[in-house]
């Protein structure tokens, strides 16, 4: 597709059936993208490829399960013929288990991994290995503050998302020692509205949340779309992402006292958890959940820490200009009290020197 004489940009993204995902996808149409919808379920695929041509662009679904890497290779190969060379890839899709480490099986550990870490794994090589073909393209890997501070209940999931983070920062040195012009950036974020907590398998007694404060999905996505077309190595989004980040590096064994106190309750509701309540784990369930969950009245739809974040290039300028102008404004300041001066004085000495000379 040709826009203003140009293609329109082409983007694959992976989890685009729900939740973050599915905001991204709807971010980039809303730009006129070409879009690779990536993800398990077909319900949800297909509402996000009607959202996407409704918005005017085109989409192609393709039924994946990103612990698959011939899948994830044959997606690849699909959206490039289909759409084009791929322009920007985003690396979502994710399962996870919430339930104390010991009651977890050897059989939930895997899978987590296998969707969450080597998904991720599987769609950046794929995606690397196409970009390579012209020397440029941009990932995205959508990961958590939990990549640097993890919680209880989500030994799977956080382990998953620290593994991320290494793998991602092992690429990064490699393409830039390659020379390459192929750029990556990991967005850590803090809770977020999605239907995950409807689906998630849960071993607790009761209906599992996000930890407050949550933030709605869209602040994800549009951080996910000026990232893809800015240099940035990681952006960290909201607040209660960055307190969890830098609070890690300062003072890590409280942190573990802490969440050992608040982690639990604070990832729970009020209302108890049916304990045959059908989970997506191995199989998607059927129904096009959208992109948020159940909480939108406790959910933020802007994050200020975010904006500033994106635009702290554009704020630190502006800031040196009114540094700059201040200084300038004292100094003029300055000058005009010196040559007021000058002027009050020279009447004063000039009848000194003629009082001198009589």
């Amino acid at each position: 597709m040709q826009e203003n004489g140009r293609r329109s940009e082409v983007v694959v993204v992976t989890g685009a059936s729900a939740g973050v995902g599915r905001a991204i996808v709807r971010e980039f149409a809303k730009h006129g993208a070409s879009i690779g919808l990536l993800a398990r379920s077909r319900d949800g695929l297909e509402g996000a490829r009607r959202e996407v041509e409704e918005a005017g662009c085109r989409a192609i679904a393709i039924s994946t399960d990103m612990s698959d890497p011939q899948q994830v290779e044959e997606a690849a190969d699909t959206v490039m013929r289909e759409l084009g060379p791929i322009d920007v890839w985003v690396n979502d899709a994710m399962v996870s288990v919430i339930s104390p480490a010991v009651d977890m099986t050897p059989e939930d550990y895997q899978r987590v991994t296998n969707v969450s870490y080597l998904g991720y794994v599987y769609g950046t090589l794929a995606a690397v290995r196409r970009m390579k073909e012209r020397n440029k393209g941009k990932i995205i890997q959508v990961g958590s503050a939990l990549a640097y501070r993890s919680i209880p209940l989500q030994s799977a999931y956080c382990g998953a998302k620290h593994a991320i983070q290494g793998f991602t920062d092992s690429l990064r040195s490699e393409l830039i020692h390659d020379g390459s012009n192929i750029d990556i950036t990991t967005l850590q974020l803090p809770a977020v509205n999605t239907p995950q907590f409807t689906w998630i398998k849960c071993r607790m007694p009761h209906l599992p949340q996000p930890v407050p404060p949550i933030y709605q999905p869209e602040v994800i996505a549009r951080a996910a779309y000026w990232a893809a077309h800015h240099r940035r190595r990681e952006l960290w989004i909201g607040f209660s992402a960055v307190k969890a980040i830098i609070g890690q590096k300062l003072m890590p064994g409280f942190a573990d006292h802490y969440l050992a106190w608040s982690g639990y309750r604070s990832q729970q509701t009020d209302q108890p958890l049916d304990p045959n309540r059908p989970n997506n784990l191995y199989e998607p369930l059927p129904r096009d959940f959208g992109a948020h969950g159940e909480f939108d009245r406790r959910s933020r739809r802007f994050s200020l820490q975010s904006w500033l974040n994106m635009h702290r290039n554009v704020l630190s300028l502006a800031g040196l200009g009114a540094v700059a102008g201040y200084f300038w404004y004292v100094k003029a300041q300055s000058k005009n009290g010196e040559t007021t001066a000058r002027i009050s004085s020279r009447p004063l000495r000039q009848t000194r020197m003629e009082q001198s000379g009589s």
